[in-house]
């Protein structure tokens, strides 16, 4: 006979330690997307402010000034939060790849473009090396492309204003290479924090005068994509020369190309369309209700769910731009009352919000949305939806 007791309050005193931290990981998980949701929501009227800025004809120069400047910062402030975002949900595997046959030189293209306002901010000269030769890879293109976008404005804000920046593409066997140099601040990285400068929250040491630290989760979230992708990343940096990161992906071993289909094209405005905008944020619902006006849309607003039913019913919008989160009734109530009725049967709905996990995009989409676009929308975007119910 032997006595079992402590080991059993043992074993108890384990598992309900295993609750309780999964227990904290979820409500972690929860707080994080409602912290995204309550950061992007503020984000969506200044965006849709800056836009209408932009559409305006005459503009002089400090007004350029002042509309770009906030434009650099939101898109900032953006892409911040979306990494936030990303990290929690690699780390904690609900993120899916949705690979297909991609040409890098195109993903790189994307990547530039989205990294170029930082570059040219801080006068940086970027030199683009990519082979004539094409380079596919079976990837997801967007996680790829998120992959560059990282490593540039990370190069970007650890180099001297007026510096310079190399994006070089190459194959290398079976492999592609992508690597991003940089002439760095002078001292290059520390050689005691290489061996952690792809984990969460590291950063090089922030001198007095640069505050521009972001949250040490970039490089994580490139590790973590490039890993996904059966390939590796490592970092390089000697005093004096500044820093480089190599990225290795494997290349796609069915290298035909696959078909594809001619660029849409859409005008900015199509024909006049009946438009209803739904948001409990008023400054969000107004801005985008005069940036559409100014598109030639007649557009209505509200700012409940009760309030966007009975102006549904006055209105009978073609294009319904709804957010989830509403008093009264949230928007996949309003969406599924909506869809129940005949009327609404060929409607267009749009959903609008600060929550943009996989989760969410299929809980719209359960509910009755066609589209789900998260906080701050692109102009751009509603458009092409716009002009897709135009023809």
């Amino acid at each position: 006979m032997r006595d079992q007791t402590d080991r059993k309050r043992l074993e108890d005193k384990l598992h309900l330690h295993a609750e309780h931290l999964a227990d904290l990981h979820r409500r972690k998980d929860e707080f994080l997307a409602m912290l995204g949701h309550e950061l992007r929501n503020p984000l969506a009227p200044i965006t849709n402010a800056v836009q209408l800025l932009r559409l305006q004809e005459q503009e002089g120069q400090v007004q350029y000034q002042a509309r770009t400047i906030i434009e650099r910062q939101v898109g900032q402030m953006s892409r911040l939060i979306d990494d936030l975002l990303e990290v929690t949900r690699i780390t904690s595997g609900k993120i899916q790849l949705r690979p297909h046959l991609v040409l890098v030189g195109s993903v790189v293209e994307g990547a530039i473009e989205t990294a170029r306002p930082m570059i040219d901010q801080r006068r940086h000269e970027l030199k683009v090396s990519v082979p004539l030769e094409p380079i596919w890879l079976n990837a997801d293109p967007t996680r790829v492309e998120q992959v560059v976008v990282n490593l540039l404005p990370n190069a970007a804000k650890y180099t001297e204003v007026g510096g310079r920046i190399w994006l070089i593409v190459q194959q290398e066997g079976g492999e592609c290479v992508l690597k991003v140099k940089d002439t760095g601040i002078g001292i290059g990285i520390a050689p005691e924090l290489l061996p952690q400068i792809f984990d969460l929250f590291t950063q090089a040491e922030q001198s007095l005068h640069r505050s521009e630290g972001g949250l040490g989760i970039g490089l994580a979230l490139v590790q973590k994509l490039v890993e996904l992708h059966q390939g590796r990343v490592e970092a390089n940096s000697s005093v004096g020369v500044g820093s480089e990161f190599i990225v290795r992906l494997p290349v796609a071993l069915d290298t035909a190309p696959p078909l594809l289909n001619p660029k849409e094209v859409n005008e900015p405005t199509g024909p006049s369309l009946r438009v209803l905008v739904v948001d409990d944020n008023v400054d969000a619902a107004e801005s985008l209700a005069v940036l559409l006006r100014v598109l030639r849309h007649d557009v209505q607003t509200a700012h409940d769910g009760p309030a966007a039913l009975q102006a549904a019913l006055h209105h009978r919008p073609e294009v319904i731009l709804l957010d989830i989160e509403l008093p009264g009734m949230d928007g996949y109530e309003i969406a599924t009352r909506l869809r129940q009725q005949p009327v609404f049967g060929s409607a267009v709905l749009i959903a609008m919000t600060g929550y943009g996990q996989q989760s969410d995009k299929d809980k719209s989409k359960e509910a009755g949305f066609d589209h789900h676009l998260v906080k701050p929308a692109e102009l751009e975007q509603v458009q092409r939806i716009l002009a897709a119910v135009s023809k």
